[in-house]
């Protein structure tokens, strides 16, 4: 029997913060047995409330027979490999936290090189597979958790309300603030609140 599992990642877009990926195999006689069944909520993690995101990631992780692995790459790898290379790298990381290796992957998006095992890149993966759409809750979750937990470190970001996102709020502190050490100073907006900040610093 193939053991199949689901690639999704999170935070690809923020100015700040780690890019999370996650990887999930479901038990195959269980998802025989009741396919519709207690997995009917779990969708796209985008298409999700954080109350719904948060109960879906209590079932997968406490209620339901399935493993995963979860797989990060911090901002200093985001700055020296480039958001996409940094995300390949952060689901490879994902699939070799599953142990044993998955017989096959369906990742969500497009081709992704350097996988431990052989995958398969479907466009709009995580509301047309339910692994990857497992897996994008996982991911989701996990990354936002470190996200509040940066808040304290650097409360004046509010990172625990916009997640790194570069909402007005975020922008606003960016610039007043300068970017802080969970900031990705390859990200263009980073970059120019930083040379506004110090210019600003110089007068």
């Amino acid at each position: 029997m193939v053991r199949l599992a689901g690639v999704d990642e999170a935070g690809r877009g923020p100015l700040a913060g780690p890019v999370v990926a996650a990887a999930l195999v479901f038990d195959r006689a269980f998802l025989e047995a009741e396919p519709y069944g207690r997995l009917r909520a779990i969708n796209d993690s985008k298409t999700l409330t954080e109350f719904q995101r948060e109960e879906s990631y209590l079932l997968l992780t406490k209620f339901c027979p399935c493993v995963f692995g979860v797989g990060v790459a911090d901002v200093p790898e985001i700055d020296s490999l480039n958001i996409l290379r940094a995300t390949h790298l952060a689901m490879a990381r994902a699939l070799k936290a599953l142990l044993p290796l998955p017989d096959f992957v369906l990742v969500d998006g497009l081709p992704v090189p350097g996988l431990p095992c052989p995958s398969r890149a479907i466009v709009g993966g995580d509301g047309r597979s339910l692994s990857i759409a497992a897996a994008s809750i996982i991911a989701k979750v996990t990354r936002d958790r470190m996200m509040v937990e940066l808040d304290g470190l650097y409360p004046g970001y509010q990172f625990a309300r916009h997640k790194g996102y570069g909402t007005k709020i975020h922008m606003e502190s960016l610039f007043k603030l300068g970017p802080c050490p969970a900031h990705r100073r390859s990200f263009r907006p980073v970059q120019e609140a930083m040379r506004v900040w110090v210019e600003g610093e110089r007068e």
